[in-house]
């Protein structure tokens, strides 16, 4: 799709904001007139999450401030995600995950054949809703090979190689380039690698980057 406008997401897999920012991009790219070519690129919100992940509602109240302030914040996101489509179920979640393998899996598909990947963004997709939405521990490379033969991936393939290290270098180094260039929080939207836009904006924001990106090509 050598006209397609590119757009590059900076995103994490446990934002339930770069879910919401994700279904806003599909909205715009649906109203949009040229070919869109989507890649997504790794930010970690913490690093630091163990393998095995951490108590999913007990981290969030230590970083937000407590369970009110918590629960304001649950009820603004499930607002805005029931206005993109999307039933955010929190209470089903048990364990904060760390995405470093969902990122690799991720970089993998997006990286076969050399071109952004249509599987690698319906894999996104359904990482976001597993996680969300069926409380699914998106840590685990056992579910993650789940979701992606739900996309069409062999999953005793997927698992065997998720299981090793392969890329696991290069995402942190993407991720750490990143923040180096000045992005510190997601979702961030960077269209044809000259115009950006951070947080989950409104679709029409969305389209009129795209928009604005092509008239600039």
């Amino acid at each position: 799709m050598s006209d397609a406008v590119r757009v590059d997401v900076v995103s994490d897999l446990v934002c339930p904001w770069c879910f919401i920012g994700r279904r806003h991009l599909q909205a715009a790219i649906a109203e949009f007139a040229r070919p869109v070519a989507v890649r997504w690129l790794p930010f970690f919100l913490n690093l630091e999450t163990p393998p095995a992940g951490e108590p999913y509602r007990p981290f969030l109240e230590r970083k937000f401030g407590g369970v009110d302030a918590l629960e304001k914040i649950w009820a603004r996101v499930r607002d805005a995600g029931r206005q993109a489509g999307i039933d955010f179920a929190f209470e089903k979640i048990e364990l904060r995950a760390n995405t470093l393998a969902a990122h690799r899996l991720i970089h993998r598909l997006q990286t076969r054949g050399g071109e952004p990947s249509t599987l690698a963004d319906a894999l996104v997709e359904r990482i976001f809703a597993a996680g969300f939405c069926e409380g699914r521990f998106v840590g685990d490379p056992a579910v993650l090979a789940d979701l992606a033969a739900d996309c069409g991936e062999d999953r005793d393939e997927t698992l065997a190689w998720l299981r090793g290290d392969d890329a696991a270098a290069t995402v942190r180094e993407q991720a750490e380039q990143l923040r180096r260039l000045g992005i510190d929080g997601v979702p961030c939207f960077i269209f044809d690698g000259r115009l950006a836009v951070s947080g989950a904006q409104p679709p029409a924001v969305l389209a009129d980057a795209l928009r604005q990106a092509a008239a600039q090509a």
